[in-house]
């Protein structure tokens, strides 16, 4: 629900296809509320819930809808909307051949987010008008596949009235413009008064299975102190309650008896001034000013990260057992660092809250995207979100400062990482051309710098290496980067429902000496890629051509355990190329 199924989503059951509700008709309640005040103010609502999931058949929790409408029977070749085919209730059956009918395959999506039925008709008579209905002419659609060939030349709509088409080149970016049609502004998870009027996007068309027909728009934290600690937790249920009175500046005697009506000082050792503290430390968050919206910035380089970046720095002194966040130093003589590696800690519990904040259609969302619109999840405004809440291990990594200034100012680096940058902006700007917002006008830049590209290149063949050598799936394992003028950190963690995100193995390998061994392995196996020489040569590569030298071959993951979507990476840069080694962070030669 949260990356996979969520609200906006096609999904099939049985024979029917259906889309994910808005979250404004799901039946949550305060018994599935999770805990996490940073991202609650960083994305502006009061709270976030788990998705419901409720037995059937009293499970009343998520709710859909049918669509698309359009569906079609492999007997009698009928194509219309499901409610005119008769079918028994419950059933998914052509009221006359009582053969089981097929959902239509296409749908159109426009990048607003909008979604509609496939218009048949309009395809099948191009531009020209219909015969008028007072000549008698009927107007009834028929699908039929030749099977000749696996193209859409042999899916054939025929009409009634004698006109028929191949829906070849349906596909096409500009197909339903030629057609003269326009998005219809529908939007189906949120009912038939859903519909946004006025859309100027172009509809394309899509599988109504395709990855392309939703992108989810996800944002996460870490639990990190205090708001990690047992207090704020505990004092999380009762702040509506005595956040008011401590700002109006109440009596003692009846703060004191409300604290204590609360259960709040029952079984524990936390004192009254406590409970007070920590309830102001939640009103000085609640004032300061949220991030700005994330689709126009850097992640990496945002408050939410450089908050848990200094966490992450100097670890924690002490924790308690009920506590979230867990983060030491490891045992063991520092020289034994790997060389450009600054600093290693070892996360021993963690805690991450990942929330379904919007969703694309067609573009996949790109937080540094301007051209990106994410769609609303419900009708009007709820002051939640859904999320979930998983809880692993990690290890954090720095980069000698020193040696990052130095190789970044090298020659042979700027020119390397200018060629992603170039490309970036060309992507960047040509996004912002099409979109409809007011920055369509500004100069957009890539924020990417050769740091972030070390970095994330850097936590692809660790992860590649980790999964082999501690026995972790690619796919369990994730990297979280900080990165900014003075911010050159990564973390590599696991944060899963199940129990590989808990099993030990990827703390051990903060260790000082066992990481040196997994950094030299990992960057031997880096140097040489069973693609070479064409993937070390590549001038561009992967998505938009946002890669240099990398493949599947050598550093590229799963796309679950990666923030871009495989993109922004060049093993080049760990080692050198043949043609200058001086680009290599880790060449000791230069």
């Amino acid at each position: 629900m949260i990356t996979t199924y969520g609200v906006g989503a096609l999904v099939a059951i049985d024979e029917k296809s259906y889309v994910v509700s808005g979250i404004d008709s799901w039946k949550v309640d305060d018994s599935t509320a999770i805990f996490e005040p940073r991202l609650q103010h960083w994305l502006g609502v009061q709270g976030f819930r788990l998705p419901p999931a409720s037995n059937p058949p009293v499970g009343d929790g998520v709710r859909v809808r049918l669509f698309p409408e359009m569906y079609s029977c492999p007997k009698c070749h009928e194509l219309k909307k499901f409610r005119e085919f008769g079918s028994p209730r419950g059933k998914s059956l052509c009221g006359a051949c009582e053969e089981s009918l097929s959902p239509s395959r296409f749908v159109v999506a426009c990048e607003n987010g909008h979604l509609d039925d496939f218009p048949y008709f309009a395809w099948v008579h191009k531009r020209t008008s219909p015969v008028s209905s007072e000549t008698g002419t009927r107007h009834e659609l028929t699908l039929h596949s030749t099977g000749r060939t696996a193209s859409l030349r042999s899916v054939v709509v025929r009409c009634s009235c004698g006109k028929k088409a191949s829906l070849e080149g349906a596909f096409g970016g500009g197909a339903m413009q030629a057609l003269g049609i326009s998005c219809s502004g529908r939007r189906p998870w949120l009912g038939a008064e859903g519909v946004e009027v006025g859309c100027t996007s172009a509809p394309r068309t899509l599988q109504r299975g395709s990855s392309a027909a939703w992108f989810p728009v996800n944002r996460s934290a870490l639990s990190i102190p205090p708001w990690s600690a047992t207090l704020q937790k505990r004092v999380h249920d009762h702040y509506g309650v005595l956040e008011p009175l401590i700002a109006e500046k109440v009596d003692d005697a009846l703060l004191d008896k409300v604290i204590e009506g609360t259960g709040l000082l029952q079984g524990s050792l936390f004192t009254r001034q406590e409970i007070v503290n920590a309830v102001r430390q939640r009103m000085e968050l609640a004032d300061t000013e949220p991030e700005s919206e994330a689709y126009g910035g850097f992640e990496p380089a945002e408050r939410l990260r450089r908050e848990e970046y200094e966490q992450l720095m100097f670890g924690t002194a002490e924790s308690e057992r009920d506590q979230d966040f867990e983060c030491v130093k490891p045992e063991g003589d520092r020289a034994a660092l790997p060389f450009g590696i600054e600093r290693s800690m070892q996360v021993k519990r963690l805690r991450e809250v990942r929330a379904l904040q919007a969703f694309t259609r067609v573009q996949a969302p790109d937080v540094m995207s301007p051209g990106t619109q994410p769609a609303a999840l419900a009708l009007e405004a709820q002051d939640w979100l859904p999320a979930v809440e998983v809880s692993g291990e990690g290890v954090f990594l720095t980069l000698d400062n020193d040696l990052l200034h130095s190789w970044e100012r090298r020659p042979g680096t700027v020119q390397r990482m200018d060629r992603i940058r170039r490309e970036h902006t060309r992507v960047l700007r040509s996004l912002a051309r099409k979109s409809s917002s007011d920055r369509k006008d500004e100069a957009v830049d890539s924020p990417i710098t050769p740091r972030y590209v070390l970095l994330h290149t850097l936590a692809h063949i660790l992860i590649n290496e980790w999964s082999l050598g501690a026995g972790y799936p690619a796919a369990s394992l994730r990297e979280r980067l900080y990165v900014s003028d003075d911010m050159a950190g990564m973390l590599i963690y696991t944060a899963t429902s199940d129990s590989a995100g808990s099993l030990g193995g990827v703390v051990a390998q903060g260790e000082y000496a066992r990481l040196r061994a997994t950094l030299e392995s990992a960057l031997n196996r880096a140097a040489w890629c069973s693609q070479d020489p064409p993937c070390m040569e590549s001038e561009a590569s992967g998505v938009n051509g946002l890669n240099l030298a990398a493949c599947y071959a050598c550093v590229l993951l799963p796309e679950t355990s990666c923030e871009t979507n495989n993109s922004f990476l060049d093993r080049g840069i760990l080692l050198g190329t043949p043609e200058d080694s001086s680009v290599g962070f880790f060449n000791q030669d230069n």
